[in-house]
C-alpha cells in the first residue's frame, strides 16, 4: 500500500521502554513485569509487543489507505482520513497472545515458541470504525452470514513481512458473521488509550477482534478481502491450533484441527513472583482474570494451601467498583481484576483459578492441556510464597 512499507531489516525499529522483559530481539517480542498488569487499563508502554518481522514504517500518511475487495460487487479503497470520518467507537478489550504463560508449560515438556511469562496480555481502550460499517460500503449488510457473491470469511492482510510466510505478508481471517455483527465490536482501530496507535501496536491502522486470540487482530493493515474459504496463511493453517498432549512433531497433522479463535478462561497472580518472600501479616493476592468470546468472570478463587481450601476474591473493573458480569456498564470484552487480602502460612503454595459465566473453569494442572506449540496454558496459576523471619527487637 502506498505510504506504508515493510523494512527489509531491523535498522528502523521504534524505541521501547527499558523495563520490558525482552523475549526475542529480532523480531521484537517483549512483555512488562507482571506488576504492570494491576491497573485496569494497561499503559501503552507496558502493553506486550508481539511481532513477526521488522516494524513497518509510514513514509506518507497522506497516501495510505486500505483496499476492501474480493467477493464483493463494488470494491473500494479507503484512505485513513475516510475511515476516521466513519462513526467512531471506543471498545475496551483485552488482547492476549495465545502463547501467554508458555514458559510454565515448557517446564512440563519443551514446547516451540516465544517464552512468555504471564504478561503477554493487556487491556486497552481501542478507538476506531466498526468493521461492520466498513463492509456495508461494499454491499455487505449488518449481521450477514455471507456476501452477495458467496464470501464467508473476511481476510486481513498486513504490510508486515515474515519468514513464516516466506517473506510474504502476515494475514488472518474471521467468519463474515462475526465481522458484520455490530455487537461483536470488531474494529478498524486507529487509537489506543485515547492516543494515535504507535508503530509497535499497528500504526496507522489495525484490526481489533475482541474475545479472540491476538493473532487474529492484524496490525499495519494493507487490505481486507472477502473470501469463500478461511484464510490459507501460515498462522491460520499451520500455527495457533490446539492439539492433545499425544501429538508431537513426528505425527502432527495440522489439518485435523481448526484455527484457534476464542481463548479459554484464564487468570494469573500479579502481586507475587513465582517464588517470593513476603512479610509477616496480611498479604494482598491480586491479578487478572479473563475469558474469551465475551464471557464474563463469575468467580475467582484463591488458595494458600495448594488448592485444598479456597477463598473467593473480590472482582472489579473500573474504579474498584464491585464487578457483576451481567451489569449494563460491564466491559464484556475486558479482563476483570481480582484481589484478596489473606494471611500466608509459613510456606505457602498460592493458587488462583477463575470460573467464567458459562461455568468453564481452569484445569488444575498443565499436563492435561500440554501441546507442542505451548498455546493456551490456562492451568491454575501457582506461586510459592514463604514468610520472611521476624526480627527480634532487643531491649538493650
Amino acid at each position: 500500500m502506498p505510504g506504508l512499507r515493510a523494512p527489509a531489516d531491523y535498522s528502523e525499529e521504534p524505541p521501547r521502554h527499558p523495563s520490558l522483559k525482552v523475549n526475542a530481539k529480532e523480531p521484537f517480542n517483549a512483555e512488562p513485569h507482571r506488576s504492570a498488569l494491576l491497573s485496569y487499563i494497561t499503559p501503552i508502554d507496558f502493553f506486550y509487543k508481539r511481532n513477526h518481522g521488522p516494524i513497518p514504517v509510514v513514509d506518507d500518511i497522506e497516501r495510505y489507505g486500505v483496499s476492501v475487495g474480493g467477493l464483493v460487487k463494488k470494491p473500494i479503497e479507503l484512505s485513513i482520513f475516510e475511515i476516521r470520518k466513519l462513526p467512531k467507537y471506543n471498545v475496551v478489550a483485552t488482547l492476549q497472545c495465545a502463547g501467554n504463560r508458555r514458559t510454565a508449560m515448557s517446564k512440563t515438556r519443551t514446547v516451540k515458541g516465544v517464552g512468555w511469562d504471564v504478561a503477554a496480555i493487556g487491556n486497552a481502550i481501542w478507538g476506531g470504525a466498526k468493521l461492520a460499517d466498513v463492509l456495508e460500503l461494499v454491499g455487505i449488510s449488518h449481521s450477514s452470514t455471507y456476501s452477495p457473491l458467496g464470501g464467508k470469511h473476511v481476510e486481513f492482510v498486513s504490510i508486515d513481512k515474515c519468514k513464516e510466510e516466506n517473506g510474504g505478508p502476515y494475514k488472518a481471517s474471521i467468519p463474515i458473521r462475526q465481522a458484520t455483527n455490530p455487537e461483536d465490536d470488531v474494529l478498524l482501530a486507529y487509537e489506543m488509550n485515547g492516543e494515535t496507535l504507535n508503530r509497535d501496536h499497528g500504526f496507522p491502522l489495525r484490526v481489533i477482534v475482541p474475545g479472540v486470540i491476538g493473532a487474529r487482530s492484524v496490525k499495519w493493515l494493507d487490505s481486507i478481502n472477502i473470501i469463500e474459504e478461511e484464510c490459507q496463511g501460515f498462522f491460520m493453517q499451520k500455527d495457533y491450533k490446539m492439539f492433545p498432549p499425544s501429538v508431537n512433531w513426528d505425527n502432527i497433522n495440522w489439518f485435523t484441527r481448526k484455527a484457534q479463535m476464542d481463548f479459554p478462561v484464564q487468570s494469573a497472580i500479579c502481586t507475587l513472583e513465582d517464588v517470593d518472600v513476603v512479610k509477616p501479616g496480611k498479604v494482598t493476592i491480586a491479578g487478572y482474570a479473563v475469558s474469551g468470546g465475551g464471557r464474563g468472570i463469575e468467580r475467582v478463587d484463591v488458595s494458600v494451601d495448594g488448592g485444598k481450601t479456597w477463598l473467593e476474591a473480590e472482582r472489579y473493573q473500573r474504579g474498584n467498583i464491585p464487578y457483576q458480569s451481567d451489569d449494563v456498564h460491564t466491559d464484556k470484552w475486558a479482563w476483570v481484576l481480582f484481589k484478596a487480602v489473606i494471611d500466608i502460612p509459613e510456606n505457602a503454595v498460592v493458587v488462583a483459578k477463575a470460573v467464567d459465566t458459562a461455568s468453564n473453569v481452569q484445569p488444575d494442572n498443565v499436563e492435561v492441556i500440554w501441546n507442542l506449540r505451548g498455546i493456551l496454558n490456562t492451568s491454575w496459576h501457582k506461586v510459592q510464597a514463604r514468610r520472611a523471619p521476624q526480627v527480634a527487637i532487643s531491649n538493650l
